[in-house]
């Protein structure tokens, strides 16, 4: 477990998690075995509505980060009802972001940046993460990111 209480931590930042959402289809939100805890990917929300976009084309790179900041609170919204309590995770392993993006558009890294940079905030060095980034030709729902992730408990 870690020292610190990461409620508190995010209360530091001001931020307030937003209940967890439904799946959108035949799958769970989370799933652990043994040590590790598998998140399905989330996509960015705005106002409770699919934050749709493609980033190239009529969405920035700050924009897009913001939406994939976004996603991280969606995500640790998540870690905390699956687990009940969020100092219970050990580390964050992996994240794999998914960026709606034209064939052009080649800052997906800059924009999962956003979600990666709230774990190091809110976890510390156990927010420290191997990550992927990928542009892709379309999300779910026309969302302009997708973010799933790894922990270990």
């Amino acid at each position: 477990m870690m020292t610190t209480n990461i409620s508190d931590r995010l209360k530091t930042l001001g931020i307030d998690l937003p209940p967890p959402g439904p799946p959108a289809a035949a799958y769970v939100m989370a799933a652990t075995t043994g040590n590790t805890v598998f998140l399905s990917g989330h996509i960015a929300k705005r106002d409770g509505k699919p934050w749709v976009g493609k980033l190239g084309k009529d969405m920035d790179t700050d924009t897009g980060k913001e939406a994939a900041r976004s996603i991280a609170i969606d995500l640790i919204s998540t870690l905390q009802n699956h687990l009940g309590s969020l100092d219970k995770v050990k580390r964050i392993v992996k994240v794999m972001g998914l960026v709606n993006s034209t064939d052009t558009y080649t800052e997906q890294h800059l924009v999962v940046n956003g979600c990666s940079e709230l774990f190091l905030e809110v976890f510390g060095d156990a927010g420290k993460h191997a990550r992927s980034a990928f542009g892709v030709a379309q999300i779910p729902l026309g969302a302009c990111v997708e973010i799933e992730l790894i922990a270990e408990i």
